[in-house]
């Protein structure tokens, strides 16, 4: 009887690839085959989540994407990124190269942005429905809990809202970590974000937008979490890309130029199994990021992808299935993906000015802040606090509550009530609707003149 063969694997072929490319993955940074831009390639044993943790690495860096080709089929992951600095150059600083080589080569990704951290502040993440004067109202609370606001960051969209804050005790700077302290402070801001003036639909949205939990209590739980990333999973938690019927279309994204209104498709390809994510909009920094973070969290993996930006505008292409191994086969699927991808590329987009103050840190300043803000009508979008040193650096994207030109008594008051403060005003670059161009900067140029005849120690926040 013929004897039958089986075919020979070789027993260490399974651990060929690590042989081949090390323990993690291979990374190099090419400053010479283009002129204007430093080409980042990427090769390693793919997994869930790796695009991500790349893309924040560089993200992270304030490198700006301007192309990209991922490739990420048969357990491999190859990426080709083209980025500039943030003047838009090369990459130069040999200690910048340097990192990037060792954060992405490492299997273990560390985050340049502080999350949790146990030995210096107490993390508290907050989402509601939003209103004017919220911030403020939280900024408060925290003030009259004798809670020192170490960093902060919000945003709002869509009429929610999303915080990650990072509080210490007001006497001793130190983490609260009292069980019955943090319920109290829990409960005390539920109280807050509960007080609504209007629900935002008929169907009680509130049951799920409003919630505060103290996070990062559970060991290592959090602190390997982007803080951005974290407000994307806040905002899809409470739904923001459910556009309330009652307010403007988003700001920005629909400007008055033809083919820049942001564009988000689905096709099928049936071929290869695949679903195709086109995304078309108005290019600024960190948008891979918040496209690549929102397909990740939603439990979508990447196969295959394109990214370009030429004269302001982005074209994406994202090749992808669901986690399961599943296309995108439903209608209601695919809806849901582009809404909320939509909505991840509008929750950065503020329109309005943004204000960077600094100034001695002291407890309450950020309320004091925040009050005077309100007082004189005017709206936070967004805000990124954070303390350096023993200086309190903060930056707030503020808009008129009732669509006006601010008024300048606001700025008086900010500086006869603070004391000393360092005020730099930046132009908004977003377009407003049905605006004429030449009103785009008038709050910002007479903002600006106005604090520099104020003030001679007027100084640029870095």
């Amino acid at each position: 009887m013929k004897k039958v063969c089986s075919p020979y694997f070789d027993p260490e072929f399974d651990s060929l690839s690590e042989r081949i490319y090390g323990p993690n993955c291979r990374v190099c940074i090419d400053n010479e085959s283009m002129e204007d831009c430093t080409v980042v390639k990427v090769d390693s044993i793919n997994k869930q989540g790796l695009l991500l943790e790349v893309v924040q690495v560089l993200t992270e860096m304030n490198l700006t994407i301007s192309k990209s080709y991922i490739s990420s089929d048969a357990k491999w992951f190859m990426d080709v990124f083209h980025v500039k600095d943030e003047n838009g150059n090369k990459l130069t600083d040999q200690k910048v190269i340097n990192y990037i080589q060792q954060a992405l080569s490492s299997s273990k990704k560390t985050c340049t942005t502080k999350v949790f951290e146990s030995e210096h502040s107490t993390a508290i993440e907050m989402t509601g429905a939003d209103r004017p004067g919220l911030f403020s109202e939280i900024s408060a609370a925290l003030a009259d809990l004798h809670c020192n606001i170490v960093e902060a960051h919000a945003w709002s969209h869509n009429s929610r809202l999303a915080c990650v804050a990072y509080i210490s005790d007001q006497s001793t700077d130190t983490p609260i970590d009292d069980p019955h302290r943090l319920a109290t402070i829990e409960d005390h801001l539920s109280t807050v974000l509960r007080a609504t003036t209007a629900p935002t639909s008929s169907n009680s949205d509130n049951n799920y937008q409003q919630g505060v939990k103290t996070a990062g209590l559970p060991e290592g739980e959090g602190n390997m979490t982007n803080v951005e990333r974290r407000l994307h999973q806040l905002m899809l938690s409470v739904r923001d890309f459910d556009r309330p019927s009652r307010i403007m279309p988003p700001l920005g994204l629909d400007g008055n130029e033809e083919g820049m209104k942001t564009s988000v498709s689905i096709e099928s390809c049936e071929e290869k199994g695949y679903s195709m994510v086109s995304v078309e909009c108005k290019d600024r920094p960190r948008l891979m990021f918040d496209t690549v973070c929102t397909l990740t969290d939603m439990q979508y993996v990447v196969f295959h992808a394109s990214i370009a930006s030429h004269g302001g505008y982005a074209s994406q292409e994202y090749f992808l299935r669901h986690i399961d191994g599943c296309a995108l086969n439903t209608e209601s699927e695919k809806e849901r993906v582009i809404k909320c991808l939509e909505a991840a590329i509008e929750r950065r987009v503020c329109e309005g000015v943004r204000l960077e103050l600094r100034a001695d840190n002291r407890v309450g300043l950020l309320s004091d802040i925040t009050r005077v803000l309100r007082e004189n009508g005017l709206i936070v979008v967004r805000a990124d606090i954070a303390r350096v040193g023993k200086k309190s650096v903060n930056a707030f994207y503020v808009r008129d509550i009732s669509g006006n030109d601010v008024d300048m008594e606001f700025v008086e008051s900010m500086k006869r009530e603070m004391g000393p403060i360092y005020l730099q005003v930046k132009k908004d670059t977003t377009p407003r609707q049905n605006s004429p161009e030449r009103s785009r900067f008038s709050i910002g140029d007479m903002l600006k003149s106005q604090i520099e005849r104020f003030s001679h120690n007027f100084i640029p926040i870095k």
